[in-house]
């Protein structure tokens, strides 16, 4: 089994994304919000570009390959940085830089640091990573196992960043 930051980032947020996602039913392709996100991305910091590197980093952790995909990565410093577009899910956020973390502890890289950038905002939150974080994610890890390896899909949450998600309608159209 694979999980990839994506997936620690919407079990944070909401169960069913998640599950839907990890199973193939994807509906960011259709979101200006998911799209606004990458430009800014893409946008934010042009000199990053020739100092830092995006950097896709894998693990084994018992029997699950871990998966990241590092925004910028300042290697003499050991600092993440991410970029995102708002702070409304902002523990989501730090539970995907925590992962991308750990992720670096597994590959033998100790004592880095993440900065959560928020550009529109001009705000910037730096991300620390313990023994409690470690074990945080490892009941996560857990977690989503269990979630995704459901056959049925979890409910709706009705929490209000439902209706900026890509899978509104997805979620809450019904047939008459």
């Amino acid at each position: 089994m694979n999980v990839n930051a994506t997936l620690i980032n919407l079990y944070v947020v909401c169960p069913r994304e998640c599950w839907l996602h990890a199973n193939g039913i994807n509906m960011e392709h259709t979101s200006d919000t998911v799209y606004d996100g990458k430009l800014l991305h893409e946008t934010s910091y042009p000199q990053r570009a020739e100092r830092y590197e995006e950097m896709l980093i894998s693990a084994e952790y018992e029997d699950i390959t871990l998966i990241g995909q590092i925004d910028y990565f300042d290697a003499r410093n050991k600092v993440i940085h991410e970029i995102k577009r708002s702070d409304k899910v902002e523990e989501a956020h730090v539970r995907q830089v925590k992962f991308y973390l750990w992720l670096l502890e597994l590959n033998g890289v100790d004592g880095a640091t993440g900065i959560l950038e928020y550009p529109k905002l001009r705000k910037t939150d730096e991300v620390l990573f313990s023994d409690e974080d470690r074990q945080g994610l490892q009941k996560a890890l857990s977690a989503i196992q269990s979630l995704i390896g459901n056959e049925s899909c979890p409910p709706t949450i009705n929490a209000k960043i439902c209706k900026s998600c890509s899978y509104y309608d997805f979620c809450y159209s019904r047939e008459e």
